[in-house]
């Protein structure tokens, strides 16, 4: 590798091409590059260049979101901007139909549906109520 090809690898990875990129450009081997740029410290330009470009937003408010490297990525910007954006978006819950159970109520006979839960016996707890303790309850 010659100097001006060292050269150009240098500014290459400083504006973020890859390894593999540079490599077929100059015509070297992948190889080359890569011990070239550990060898000069020019290993992790393009993952924090990559990092520093990615900005999110709370879908709900709109509020931009600090995240924490090496976390799990927030969507929301607190718990109840989250709870907000659910509530008001119920057709993206994407729920299983095989976990959707379909009953009779024990107490007054109306069909129900359940979500997640297999043995329910009652379509609320008012029914529950009414039928554990009578009339009065």
């Amino acid at each position: 590798m010659n100097d001006d090809q060292k050269t150009l690898v240098c500014n290459y990875r400083e504006s973020g091409m890859s390894y593999g990129k540079i490599a077929s450009t100059l015509g070297l081997s992948r190889a080359t590059v890569s011990s070239y740029c550990h060898r000069n410290s020019l290993g992790g330009t393009r993952n924090t260049m990559k990092e520093a470009e990615e900005v999110y937003v709370c879908p709900n408010c709109g509020k931009i979101i600090q995240q924490e490297p090496k976390h799990k990525k927030r969507k929301f910007c607190s718990d109840e901007c989250c709870q907000t954006w659910w509530n008001n978006h119920p057709e993206a819950v994407h729920r299983r139909t095989s976990a959707i159970y379909f009953y009779t109520c024990a107490c007054c006979g109306k069909p129900f549906r359940a979500y997640g839960n297999n043995h329910r016996k009652y379509c609320s707890q008012a029914c529950y109520l009414r039928d554990r303790f009578g009339e009065n309850a």
